[in-house]
């Protein structure tokens, strides 16, 4: 049986829910969600039907699933474990316009789904999903998924707005430490959200959640040089959830602790 089930709406995003199956033997029968729900494959193999789809999946698989559509999962001899995601289907709904215009309450996915190849994309997305300071990175991260999922995502040529989107990064640089959201970043920029996160990945290099932390961590390597300052402070004033945090993207661009690249320039 189930040796672990968890489910928490999202600190990040609360239109959001999150469930992981750990090593679940346990099957579905045909059913419906009222939510968006898509979801990877961690460990095992199921029958997956939708629709009148049917398809053996494993690891590494992600299946979506729109609101109201009966599906089922029946795992394979042994055990199983999976990762979802439940959208609220009006505030997604609300995301769709956004981009693409028109007046129906939400866009569905086009056709049953059970890709792999976007594990890592997924992996970060429910990572962010589950801390109390990842607003910015949650919700970009879900709409980059997200909007190639669905047809309209790539009709037309944007613009990249750039003077909107260089008001964006002004903002994010003057408020360094401030764990902004991404309403707020559109509405610098007199964007929506959709076109925020692509002009700016367009315009320099990073998507905004992404530009944040790398600016982050660049102030803070210019702070260790110079400033008597604890490394807790420092990780808080710079907008880190703790010092842990903070260590860990800080060696991930660096291959240093904070301490041990303070202790570097100090000696040099």
């Amino acid at each position: 049986m189930s040796h672990d089930q968890f489910l928490q709406r999202s600190p990040a995003v609360p239109q959001v829910e999150l469930r992981i199956a750990d090593r679940s033997s346990a099957c579905y029968q045909a059913h419906t969600h009222d939510e968006f729900s898509f979801g990877v494959i961690d460990r095992g193999r199921t029958a997956y039907r939708n629709r009148q789809h049917t398809e053996q999946i494993g690891v590494g698989s992600m299946v979506t699933v729109n609101p109201g559509e009966v599906h089922a999962c029946n795992p394979a001899a042994g055990e199983w474990s999976y990762r979802m995601l439940f959208v609220d289907a009006h505030w997604l709904g609300g995301l769709q316009r956004e981009a693409f215009g028109g007046s129906a309450d939400y866009l569905c996915f086009p056709e049953v789904r059970c890709a792999s190849g976007g594990g890592s994309q997924f992996d970060a997305l429910f990572a962010s999903l589950q801390r109390t300071d990842g607003a910015l990175e949650a919700e970009s991260r879900l709409l980059e998924l997200l909007q190639p999922l669905f047809v309209q995502a790539e009709a037309g040529t944007r613009t990249l707005h750039q003077r909107g989107l260089l008001r964006a990064r002004e903002l994010i640089m003057d408020q360094l430490g401030s764990n902004l959201q991404l309403d707020e970043l559109a509405a610098a920029a007199e964007l929506n959200r959709y076109q925020l996160i692509r002009g700016f990945k367009r315009l320099f290099g990073q998507a905004p959640h992404a530009f944040q932390l790398d600016a982050r961590i660049k102030q803070a390597r210019a702070r260790l040089q110079g400033e008597a300052v604890s490394l807790n402070y420092l990780a808080l004033d710079l907008g880190f959830a703790d010092q842990a945090h903070f260590q860990r993207h800080f060696k991930l661009r660096t291959a240093l602790t904070p301490g041990q690249y303070r202790a570097f320039h100090q000696a040099a």
